[in-house]
């Protein structure tokens, strides 16, 4: 249910009635009927994912400006410096699956004194929970997969015992995040700290931002090495549930089935400020969860027709619990310049009725635009002709940071990929990388799905441009670069089925 007071007017008469509704420090103002529950709800500064747009992506999505290339599975590699070790101190080949760039604040790829940098999660195929970042490298001009070199883990085992750090100490997994060049020339990494899930022994899977600096040294001409991390620390954990959901409203639901979110964590300047984007939920004066959120009219979007007829089949739908917890967001925290919190914001995005997770937040500013990305599965989503094994990445544009944000393409869908998850060339975790010239940007993701092969591990898929025009996306057709290419400044196709 939602938490926040509604004050709730008894009508005696038949006709419709137009009312004024207080929610949780947003507006409503809707003709409510003769024992309904309908109402609309605006939160100030918040954009939201509609179902009305969302129910346009099924129609939107065979057509080839959406489509996730199709790569030729013959021509794709393993990442060769992925090794690490098992738990038996074997030397291993790894799974590799979301990876960014180190980034300028504009987030165009940074120059690392000659080398572009890579953080990526990574781990034992043969064990799911072996999730940590590792730190890969290239030289610039390089383009080739085989060019990549392997720093190894950012992080040592012991490395997380810091005095005074609250959540660190449980942190069981390292989960997806971003990374900066400062002014001064150092690697600032943001990522998830993400606790270990153990319901019996009070631990949730508790998903904290967190932060440190990255040293690195030249032993010689052609070799990164990790040289140990400080000013080591967590951010911000969800605060107290009313902006974002925290950890104890996530693990309400019956057998903990809300799929609780606080992750990924983006970094992004805008006029001398430091922030950062992330995937969360919303709290309860943001829009929360429950079943008086399939009555909100903002969250249908159309006219009122739309909102009857989708109502009526969303509470018919096996989907209906999936959509009462849905409840996504992209949230946006302002940083100290020391990295430390400063300001909880609203989020920038929300999902509610429609899916429960926006992943991987991605934005920054082109054109005097500002772009914000996220990835989601089909699987997750509550729209009726979206399948369980596409995935998409969603995209938004504003005139400013904050919003607020519309849909690009009049749906939000930049991209889908709907091969079967068994296939070599399946990809995720779409991520654009803005370049310093032009409109074009670069997509990254991963490649092959963990653990499923013994001979093809996930790795870094083969890059390929997008085209940005205002509000409007295209990927450009025959730009398939090589696999983990960051940058077009000196391209090379990689074949391409026909």
């Amino acid at each position: 249910m939602i938490k926040s007071k509604i004050m709730k007017f008894v009508l005696s008469t038949t006709f419709t009635t137009a009312l004024l509704v207080g929610i949780g420090g947003g507006s409503v103002a809707f003709a409510k009927e003769n024992n309904s529950k309908d109402y609309k709800s605006k939160y100030d500064n918040i954009s939201h994912i509609t179902r009305y747009d969302m129910s346009k992506i099924p129609a939107q999505q065979s057509n080839e400006q959406f489509k996730v290339p199709q790569f030729d599975a013959s021509t794709i590699k393993n990442l060769s410096s992925a090794k690490g070790y098992d738990k038996y101190g074997n030397l291993i080949d790894l799974d590799v699956w979301d990876s960014w760039p180190l980034q300028n604040g504009d987030g165009t790829v940074a120059n690392y004194n000659g080398y572009n940098i890579v953080f990526a999660l990574a781990g034992d195929p043969k064990v799911g929970s072996d999730t940590f970042i590792y730190l890969f490298y290239q030289k610039i001009g390089d383009t080739s997969v085989d060019s990549w070199k392997n720093a190894g883990k950012v992080f040592k085992d012991n490395d997380k015992f810091v005095p005074n750090d609250p959540f660190l100490k449980d942190q069981a997994e390292e989960w997806s995040g971003s990374a900066t060049l400062t002014k001064d020339g150092k690697v600032r990494l943001f990522y998830t700290d993400r606790q270990a899930w153990m319901p019996d022994q009070g631990f949730y899977g508790k998903q904290t931002l967190t932060t440190a600096q990255v040293n690195l040294s030249k032993p010689d001409a052609n070799t990164l090495k990790i040289d140990g991390v400080e000013d080591y620390k967590s951010i911000f954990d969800g605060g107290d549930g009313k902006i974002y959901q925290n950890i104890s409203q996530g693990i309400e639901a019956p057998n903990y089935s809300d799929n609780h979110t606080l992750r990924d964590p983006h970094y992004v300047e805008d006029n001398g400020h430091k922030y950062l984007v992330f995937e969360a939920n919303t709290g309860t004066e943001t829009g929360y969860q429950g079943e008086d959120a399939l009555s909100n009219f903002d969250y249908y979007g159309g006219n009122r027709q739309f909102f009857e007829t989708e109502k009526t089949k969303l509470l018919q739908s096996p989907k209906k619990g999936l959509a009462e917890l849905a409840n996504g967001a992209l949230g946006i925290i302002e940083l100290n310049d020391d990295y430390t919190l400063k300001k909880v914001m609203k989020p920038l995005i929300t999902s509610n009725t429609v899916t429960d997770e926006i992943e991987r937040a991605n934005i920054f500013k082109l054109n005097g635009k500002w772009y914000l990305f996220t990835d989601s599965r089909g699987a997750k989503m509550t729209i009726d002709g979206i399948g369980d094994k596409d995935v998409y990445m969603l995209g938004y544009t504003s005139n400013s940071l904050t919003g607020d944000y519309k849909p690009l393409n009049g749906s939000g869908l930049v991209l889908n990929m709907n091969l079967d998850p068994t296939d070599v060339t399946f990809t995720y975790s779409h991520f654009a990388v803005p370049q310093k010239n032009g409109n074009n940007v670069v997509i990254t993701s991963y490649i092959t799905n963990r653990g499923f092969f013994a001979d093809h591990h996930a790795s870094f898929a083969p890059s390929f441009l997008l085209n940005i025009n205002g509000d409007k996306t295209s990927v450009v057709p025959n730009s398939i670069l090589e696999q983990g290419q960051l940058t077009v400044d000196k391209q090379k196709n990689h074949s391409e089925k026909k």
